[in-house]
C-alpha cells in the first residue's frame, strides 16, 4: 500500500544540468558552519529549483532538508570536532548531502530514545527527515550522508496524497477542536 502518488520528476530541473551538479563547501576552521551551511544548501536548492518559496509544499521540502544539514553539520560540530566539508549532489532524481569530518567514529543513535531527555535527537530528526542516510568511514575520518528523493524536492511535486489520490492534511482543522484545542471525540 503507497502512503503517496509519487510525482514524474520530468526533464531537468531549471539550472540543474542534465548530467546532476555537484557543489563543496569547505568549513575547516570557518566559524559559524551551521549557519553557513544551512545558506549554502539553502542557495544551492533555489538554483536548481527545489525551492519556491512561493509554494507551501516546496517549502516545506526545503526546510526538511534545512533542518537536517544543519543536524548533521551541528553533529560534526559537537561530536566529531567540527565538519571539513559539506557536499551537495543533486541529480533530477535525488539530492545527496555528505558532512566530512577527521573523526572516523562512526555515528550512533541513542538508545533508548527519550524524547523528554536533552539532547540525542539529532541522528533521529535526520532518520525521520530524509529517505536514506548512513555513515562511510576510513582513516581520514568519516562522510554521514543522506539523500532525498527529488520527486519530494520538487517544487511542482504538489500535495502528499494516499493511494486513492486524497490528500494528507497537516492536522485537525479548525471544525475539528473541542473547546480546549483537542481533535478527537467530544466528551459526553
Amino acid at each position: 500500500m503507497s502512503l503517496h502518488t509519487p510525482k514524474d520528476p520530468g526533464p531537468a530541473r531549471p539550472g540543474l544540468p542534465a548530467t546532476g551538479q555537484r557543489r563543496r563547501l569547505p568549513l575547516s576552521g570557518v566559524r559559524g558552519q551551521v549557519a553557513r551551511g544551512r545558506d549554502f544548501t539553502r542557495q544551492a536548492l533555489v538554483d536548481w529549483g527545489w525551492l519556491d518559496e512561493q509554494d507551501p509544499y516546496g517549502q516545506s521540502a526545503a526546510d526538511d532538508v534545512l533542518l537536517a544539514v544543519s543536524e548533521l553539520l551541528a553533529n560534526a560540530c559537537l561530536h566529531a570536532g567540527g565538519p571539513r566539508e559539506l557536499v551537495l549532489q543533486a541529480s533530477t532524481g535525488l539530492l545527496r548531502v555528505e558532512v566530512l569530518d577527521d573523526d572516523p567514529t562512526p555515528p550512533v543513535l541513542r538508545a533508548p530514545h527519550d524524547p523528554g531527555r536533552p539532547g540525542g535527537h539529532g541522528l533521529f530528526i535526520v532518520q525521520k527527515l530524509s529517505d536514506r542516510w548512513g555513515a562511510t568511514t576510513g582513516d581520514a575520518g568519516k562522510s554521514v550522508w543522506l539523500e532525498f528523493a527529488g520527486e519530494r524536492l520538487s517544487a511542482d511535486a504538489g500535495p502528499v496524497t494516499d493511494e486513492f489520490g486524497d490528500e494528507f492534511e497537516d492536522g485537525p482543522g479548525p471544525d475539528d477542536l473541542d473547546g480546549a484545542g483537542f481533535a478527537g471525540p467530544q466528551p459526553s
